[in-house]
C-alpha cells in the first residue's frame, strides 16, 4: 500500500479515500460552497440595491422602496458601464401544471422613455398580486441602465449604439448602413460596429435563447400603438392602443426575433415617453395583453424554430457582413 499525491491510499489497485483525504475533500467544499456563496449572494444583493436606489432617484413614478419591494435579481449581465440588467422571474407555482407559455416582458431599451421602464414596475405590482402560474414570466424592466441612469438620459447606451438595431438581423452591415445613411447619420439610429457588439443586446439575445420565450413584450414610447412582428396574428387593441404595422428595421428586435426566429413579438408603444398612462389604462393594457396571450400562445411554429434557433443565429452572423446580391 502507498499514497499518492492526494492522500488517496491505493491497493491490490484499487483507490480508498482515507481520512486525510475525506477531510481534504470537505474543506474544500466547504470553502466553495459555504464561503464563496454568501459572497456571491452578498454581491448580488448590492448591484440591486445600487441599481434600485438610482432608478428611485431618476424616475418620480418609482421610488426606490417600489423598486426595492419587487424582488429583482441580478442577471449577471452587465452594461457597458458595468452596471446590472435586473430581472425578476415568475415561474411556475404547481408541480403538477405545466405554464401555457413563457413570457419575456422588457422595458427600457432606450433609457430616454420613462414611462416604458416606469409601467413595468406597475404590471410587477400586477404579477406580484395576481400571478397563478398560467403564465412562466421573465420580466427586465431595465435593459439599457446606462441610457436611463445618467444626468441627461439618453436613447442609446454608453457607446452611443441603439440597441434596437444591433440585433442580428440578414445582411446587417449592409443594411444598418444603408438605414443609417437614410437617416442622416442620426447619432440616435447608431447601429454599431456590428451585430450584438453591445453587451446589452448581446445578453438579451441570450437570455431569448436559454429562456425560449413563446411571446416577447417590448415597451416603448411615444408613438401610441402597437406593433407586431412574427407568427400572425398580434394583438388588435391592448387599451387604448391599436394595432398599427410600423415595419421592421434592420437590427431591430422585431426583425431579429420575431421575422428571423419566428417568435411572436408585441411592440407596446406609448402615448408619452415621459408621462405615464392612468392606473386605469396600465390594468386595461395588461388584461387585454392576458387575454391575447390565452387564447394565442403557445405556437407551434415557434417552439419548432427553436429546435433551429443555433442554425439561425449561425447563418444570421455569417451572412451579417456580406454584401445583399440584386
Amino acid at each position: 500500500m502507498f499514497f499518492n499525491r492526494w492522500g488517496i491510499a491505493v491497493a491490490d489497485g484499487k483507490k480508498i479515500l482515507t481520512l486525510h483525504s475525506m477531510m481534504l475533500n470537505f474543506f474544500l467544499i466547504f470553502c466553495c460552497v459555504f464561503l464563496y456563496a454568501p459572497y456571491s449572494q452578498a454581491s448580488s444583493t448590492k448591484a440591486v440595491h445600487d441599481e434600485c436606489l438610482r432608478i428611485g432617484h431618476k424616475l418620480g413614478s418609482v421610488s426606490v422602496h417600489t423598486c426595492l419591494q419587487q424582488g429583482l435579481k441580478d442577471s449577471t449581465g452587465r452594461s457597458v458601464n458595468g452596471q446590472s440588467i435586473l430581472f425578476k422571474e415568475y415561474p411556475p407555482l404547481l408541480k403538477r401544471r405545466t405554464p401555457q407559455g413563457r413570457i419575456l416582458l422588457i422595458g427600457g431599451t432606450h433609457g430616454d422613455e420613462y414611462a416604458a421602464v416606469s409601467i413595468m414596475f406597475r404590471w410587477m405590482k400586477i404579477l406580484n398580486r395576481y400571478h397563478s402560474g398560467l403564465f412562466h414570466w421573465h420580466v427586465v424592466p431595465l435593459l439599457n441602465p446606462d441610457g436611463l441612469l445618467q444626468r441627461h438620459s439618453s436613447r442609446l447606451n454608453a457607446h452611443g449604439v441603439d440597441l434596437n438595431r444591433n440585433m442580428p438581423t440578414p445582411f446587417w452591415q449592409q443594411r444598418t448602413t444603408a438605414y443609417w445613411n437614410k437617416t442622416g447619420h442620426d447619432p440616435r439610429r447608431y447601429p454599431g460596429l456590428s451585430a450584438l457588439s453591445e453587451p446589452e443586446s448581446a445578453w438579451l439575445y441570450q437570455e431569448i435563447r436559454d429562456f425560449k420565450p413563446d411571446v416577447i413584450v417590448s415597451v416603448h414610447a411615444p408613438y401610441g400603438v402597437l406593433d407586431f412582428d412574427g407568427p400572425p396574428h398580434g394583438p388588435k387593441t391592448l387599451g387604448a392602443l391599436h394595432l398599427h404595422l410600423i415595419g421592421t428595421y434592420p437590427g431591430s428586435l422585431g426583425n431579429s426575433a420575431g421575422v428571423q426566429h419566428r417568435i411572436p413579438v408585441v411592440t407596446v408603444e406609448l402615448p408619452y415617453a415621459g408621462i405615464m398612462p392612468s392606473h386605469a389604462q396600465t390594468m386595461k393594457m395588461w388584461t387585454d395583453l392576458i387575454h391575447w396571450l390565452r387564447k394565442n400562445t403557445p405556437k407551434e411554429e415557434t417552439r419548432q424554430a427553436y429546435l433551429a434557433f443555433d442554425r439561425i443565429h449561425e447563418d444570421l452572423m455569417a451572412i451579417s457582413t456580406e454584401v445583399e446580391k440584386p
